[in-house]
């Protein structure tokens, strides 16, 4: 499978305030696109070759790094725009989602506090994530490109806290930046979209 870069799904203002448009053209363009670049010349000659994106996150990670640093980076963007809209966030969640997160995280509070201090909390660069894992939601935090897919996980959502994902709008100030994304950025449609297929 070569990759390849999505368009973002809305236009590059469209989330105002939370993330700038150049903030947007700079990720989205720059650096998801390096990703995209590096993975597919790091992919050429190697068994991942024609494989899915999926199969080919699983089985670079620990063998492989250029490629699975790549395509691990390349499968958390498509996902992060998508887990992103205009006038997203708030608090009113589709019915089975609410549900699952008041039953396995203690409410949407708990899972907001619990969400963001992953976030914080992951040393440089990485990622925090909500996860579905034998058939339970969890959250985690994750170093670099890694994702919950080499931890036999499923992710549903998660928030990039590379600090080119925010140091434009927020500066040092990554906990504004995660307050920010659950309380006004998150596509929750898309997160239960996610939650059904796991």
């Amino acid at each position: 499978m070569t990759f390849t870069l999505p368009p973002l799904p809305y236009a590059y203002d469209a989330l105002g305030q939370y993330m700038s448009k150049e903030t947007l053209e700079y990720h989205h363009d720059k650096h998801h696109q390096a990703y995209v670049t590096n993975g597919n010349n790091a992919l050429k000659g190697t068994e991942w070759e024609g494989k899915s994106l999926e199969e080919i996150v699983k089985g670079s990670f620990g063998k492989n790094p250029a490629v699975f640093n790549n395509a691990g980076q390349h499968y958390n963007h498509i996902h992060f725009w998508s887990w992103m809209k205009p006038n997203g966030g708030g608090t009113k969640l589709p019915g089975k989602l609410e549900k699952k997160i008041n039953e396995d995280l203690g409410g949407f509070e708990k899972f907001k506090t619990d969400f963001q201090a992953a976030g914080v909390g992951q040393f440089g660069s990485g990622w925090c994530w909500l996860q579905v894992k034998n058939g339970k939601l969890e959250i985690s935090k994750t170093p670099n490109g890694e994702n919950p897919l080499v931890h036999g996980a499923t992710p549903i959502l998660g928030c990039d806290v590379w600090e080119h994902s925010y140091y434009i709008d927020y500066r040092n100030r990554r906990p504004d930046y995660l307050k920010a994304f659950v309380e006004n950025l998150v596509n929750w449609d898309y997160v239960e979209s996610l939650f059904e297929k796991a």
